[in-house]
Order: C-alpha cells, then sequence, then structure tokens
C-alpha cells in the first residue's frame, strides 16, 4: 500500500491520523523528515537550492546573490549539497577558470516542495511582518 502524502492528496483528518500513527520512530534518526533535514536544512542550503531552481550559476553569482554569506561558507554548503547529489559542479576549461552549479535530478526533484515553502511563507510570514511593520 502507498503511504498517503498527509493532506496535499487531500487525506481525511482520521486518515491522516491513522497514517501518524503507524509511523512511530524509535529514535529521531528514523524519521525520513530528519533524513531530509540533514540534506536540504541549514541556514544556506534551502536559498541555495531555491536559487538553482532558475538555472545554473557560477559560484560568483550566487555569492552576490546571497547576502552575508562568507565565502568559505558558501564553498562548504555547494560541496555538501554536491556530495549529497543535489548540485552538480561544472568545470570550464577557460582562463580565468569558470565554475557553474546547477541541479541534479534529484535536486530538480526538491521544485515542488521548494516552491510550496516559498509560497508558504509569503501568505503565512511575509504578510504577517509587513502588516506587523505598518499596525
Amino acid at each position: 500500500m502507498d503511504q498517503p502524502r498527509l493532506r496535499s492528496e487531500k487525506f481525511s483528518h482520521s486518515q491522516e491520523k491513522k497514517f501518524m500513527e503507524r509511523t512511530r520512530y524509535h529514535a529521531a534518526t528514523d524519521c525520513p523528515i530528519t533524513a531530509t533535514i540533514d540534506v536540504i536544512g541549514g541556514k544556506w542550503k534551502p536559498i541555495l537550492i531555491y536559487l538553482l531552481l532558475e538555472g545554473p550559476l557560477r559560484f560568483g553569482e550566487l555569492h552576490r546573490i546571497v547576502p552575508g554569506i562568507a565565502l568559505k561558507v558558501l564553498s562548504r554548503q555547494l560541496k555538501e549539497l554536491e556530495e549529497d547529489g543535489i548540485v552538480s559542479r561544472t568545470v570550464y576549461a577557460e582562463v580565468p577558470p569558470r565554475v557553474e552549479y546547477a541541479l541534479t535530478e534529484k535536486g530538480e526533484s526538491l521544485r515542488e516542495i521548494m516552491l510550496q515553502l516559498s509560497q508558504w511563507s509569503s501568505e503565512r510570514l511575509l504578510k504577517q511582518r509587513a502588516a506587523a511593520a505598518t499596525a
């Protein structure tokens, strides 16, 4: 039997509750959410993935687009995303060297989730902050 995707497939509250009761974990590391957060979580990785949804970007472009990220941190985050198969790194034999980062097929599979997170934030957090600022 396929596991329901919780509410996103329009399951009733009782069906969702049954699913949640069936999926008890002995440790946090058994939870699929924990595994996902280990790969795409953190302060910078979701932002980098979101930016790469638009297409390949060079290292310098990413550094300019993401204010406040240190070069060393950007390099490490991209390396981790590459090791996890989310991002690919292409080096072009040019002078000066050109390196582009792009989402892999695995990274592209995050598109819907990232867009949903963006929409959720726009509707529930950013509007709320804007309203509070004008109050």
